[in-house]
């Protein structure tokens, strides 16, 4: 089921260290569960899929009408076909990661040809998609051919129902308008089982088929754009047949009992398009605030749709506005523990180095990123920055390189700078500890290591985009160093800055904590291209010293919550089992106490009862389940951190164990002014130096340089010849 993480395996100089063997009935249960799984899954969307077609819709009427008299009636039944498998397929996930547990990639078998994948292959690399890969394509012309498959039946449905009505030619026009409408709306709300999958962003599914967070929510735009379209013309058929029989005012403010119910479905809309309009990229570039409070409106969107259609229509598209709203409680849940920062300090360049406390047993890979939030500042601002320490620096701290662009990162220098002017006094300190709070969700990414699984990697960074890139390096060294599997042996930085102002960011804070670590078993070689300027500065090489430095006091028990992000999968099964037991459970009672003794039949207020019912399970239920993990999690995280904290005040991971001797640098770095990476000549070049291979090429920093990297990609694949490497694109880059 691991569709994401199609790369080779790790491997080590020394495979023999720590060797495990999975048993036997481990192996036979992850295999049992995956196939599971994908016939679960292949049978739901298959069934989706083929809804138009007259035998699939039969099979579903037959199946709602053996239903009706059991406890749940139709609900329960529609529940069950459409929202069911999504649920069953995460708690089977679950139980899948548990098995499979971290990677015993010693164990596998490296691939002794290069080959392509459809994950790092691009296809598109320039348009409205951005950079889209071959499996991303085949979905993408999958849920196209749905569409177009589904309006192309339902319009022959339309046309042989209409036709055995002998009325006027003008009544026959608004009755296929509404007709259209309607499946327009049937195939949006399909569409909206779907949307709320990729934004759940602790969510067992994406940890399961390891796509990230920052990755998924491509797809939900994706989704966003064509479910808002198929709603807006479903709306739109409907207001231009009742305004030609001249009932428009009427209708729009109808709120029927039985049927569906008018005017709910227009407030919904008009939510749905405030949030479309204020996503669109022009806006949100512009007003990056406006689009996030906006879309906030997505409560109101999904309270009234279920009031439009009522609860057994709602529950098709239920499964997945379940798992998002399981994956927001537990996100705010995280969110409410503030966050030791330990140290902060600023650059000339513009950028902000901050240090956080986090408990021992937090695991990451190295390129996780989490979304921060400082009170002072705002309480509802959250902003994604990428992790630049790896894992392995150490038990207690993570660093953050944030750059000062915006009015956020403005007054966060501000705050920094302030703080440190009162550097010397304690009581000062203490004081403006006081007043800096932060909150933190994740650590998010990818569930597997993947940079650890090419031998030969180019890393190519925009300016402050080498943050994830000095974890990377890092994460790597301290592998080799320690002996633990790993497979990267030449790695090629490609840095494009527009600035010398920059170059410390390298130097200054990366290479210091990364060079006592360097191993003569890692070929690095880093290329830094200064874009504006044609000659170096009179200070180069010289080491830059922060303008300002910062040490906060650390109070107990403030490490980073690990609820979420990469938290316990066990306990992650447990809250997703638990609340949607919880919610068999409460829609039960509500129907023998309630629904059935008092006989409410009318459609919108049971699809009211329904989202109600969904609530207080994830309330009831899934917080349960938070508070009895949250006790586990004080319970087993080990006093360490705290004891470390005590003693010292702070995290020194900037103080190396030995001193660099820049005469003897055991990596190649080269620095060329006024150009611009030649990605052509560059991956010529390795894939005339290292031969043969797979070539993994991770890129951070802005779209063009995305667009410029994937097409050099595409290019170099599609006129290899059997000798040359193979290129696989993988994106590191945030934009939501």
């Amino acid at each position: 089921m691991d569709v994401k993480s199609g790369q080779e395996p790790l491997l080590s100089g020394k495979e023999d260290v720590g060797k495990k063997t999975t048993p036997f009935w481990v192996s036979s249960a992850k295999v049992i569960l995956r196939v599971v799984m994908w016939v679960i899954f292949i049978t739901w969307a298959a069934f989706i899929f083929l809804y138009p077609s007259e035998f699939v819709t039969d099979l579903y009427q037959k199946w709602r009408r053996a239903t009706e008299g059991t406890l749940f009636g139709t609900t329960g039944s529609v529940f069950l076909l459409f929202s069911g498998p999504i649920l069953l397929i995460a708690i089977l996930g679950s139980a899948y990661i548990v098995l499979r547990g971290e990677e015993e990639i010693h164990e596998k078998k490296s691939s002794k040809f290069p080959r392509f994948r459809l994950w790092t292959f691009p296809v598109l690399v320039d348009g409205p998609f951005g950079v889209v890969s071959a499996a991303e394509m085949i979905g993408v012309v999958l849920f196209t051919a749905y569409v177009v498959w589904a309006f192309a039946a339902y319009t022959v449905k339309n046309s042989e129902l209409v036709s055995r009505f002998h009325v006027p030619s003008k009544e026959k026009g608004v009755l296929l308008l509404e007709l259209a409408g309607l499946r327009l709306g049937m195939i949006g709300l399909f569409c909206t089982a779907f949307l709320f999958l990729p934004v759940a962003r602790g969510s067992v599914l994406l940890r399961l088929i390891d796509i990230p967070f920052e990755h998924a929510t491509r797809y939900h735009v994706w989704l966003g754009h064509l479910t808002m379209l198929l709603f807006t013309l479903h709306g739109l058929f409907y207001v231009i047949g009742w305004a030609i029989e001249g009932r428009l005012v009427r209708e729009l403010m109808d709120w029927k009992n039985i049927g569906i119910a008018n005017l709910p479905g227009v407030i919904s809309l008009v939510a749905g398009l405030l949030m479309w309009v204020t996503s669109l990229p022009g806006v949100r570039r512009i007003n990056f605030e406006l689009f996030f409070y906006t879309h906030q409106l997505y409560v109101v969107f999904v309270v009234f749709l279920a009031l439009h259609v009522g609860d057994f229509v709602f529950c098709m598209a239920a499964g997945g506005i379940f798992l998002f709203m399981l994956d927001r409680f537990l996100r705010f849940c995280q969110s409410r523990r503030t966050v030791n920062i330990l140290s902060a300090r600023s650059f000339p360049c513009g950028t902000l180095e901050l240090v956080l406390s986090k408990p021992a047993n937090l695991h990451y890979n190295a390129l996780g990123w989490i979304f921060l939030q400082v009170r002072e500042l705002s309480w509802l601002q959250w902003h994604p920055f990428s992790v630049s320490s790896s894992p392995l620096d150490g038990k207690h701290h993570l660093a953050l390189l944030i750059k000062v662009l915006g009015k956020w990162t403005g007054k966060l220098d501000r705050l920094v700078s302030s703080a440190s002017e009162e550097g010397t006094e304690t009581e000062h300190l203490l004081q403006r500890y006081s007043k800096l709070t932060a909150s933190v969700e994740g650590p998010y990414g990818h569930e597997s290591p993947y940079h650890l699984t090419y031998e030969n990697l180019i890393l190519v960074a925009g300016g402050i985009g080498i943050s994830p890139f000095l974890a990377i390096l890092s994460d790597v060294l301290h592998r080799l160093k320690d002996g633990k599997p790993c497979m990267p042996k030449n790695i090629l930085i490609v840095w494009a800055i527009k600035t010398s102002d920059e170059l410390p960011l390298l130097h200054t804070v990366g290479m210091e904590s990364i060079f006592p670590n360097f191993s003569n078993a890692l070929n690095l070689e880093i290329q830094t291209y200064v874009t504006r300027e044609s000659q170096p500065s009179l200070e180069e090489g010289k080491v830059i010293e922060p303008v300002n430095a910062a040490v906060f006091p650390a109070s107990k028990g403030c490490g980073m919550s690990v609820l979420v992000g990469t938290g316990n999968i066990v306990w992650s099964g447990i809250y997703v089992v638990v609340s949607t037991v919880g919610l068999v459970i409460t829609v039960a009672l509500l129907d023998v106490l309630y629904i059935n003794p008092y006989h409410v039949d009318s459609w919108w207020y049971k699809g009211l009862l329904f989202t109600a019912c969904m609530a207080v399970s994830i309330l009831i239920f899934g917080g349960l389940v938070i508070g009895l993990w949250h006790l586990w999690e004080r319970k087993t995280s080990s006093d360490e951190g705290e004891k470390h904290i005590e003693n010292t005040g702070t995290v020194k991971q900037n103080e190396p164990e030995m001193h660099k001797d820049p005469g003897k640098e055991q990596y190649v770095s080269t620095t060329r002014y006024g150009q611009r990476p030649d990605f052509r000549g560059i991956f010529e070049s390795m894939s005339e130096r290292w031969g043969n291979v797979d070539i993994g090429v991770i890129l951070c920093g802005p779209p063009a340089l995305q667009t410029s990297v994937a097409k050099e990609c595409r290019t170099q694949n599609l006129k290899r010849r059997g000798n040359q490497a193979i290129f696989h694109f993988n994106s590191h880059s945030f934009d939501l």
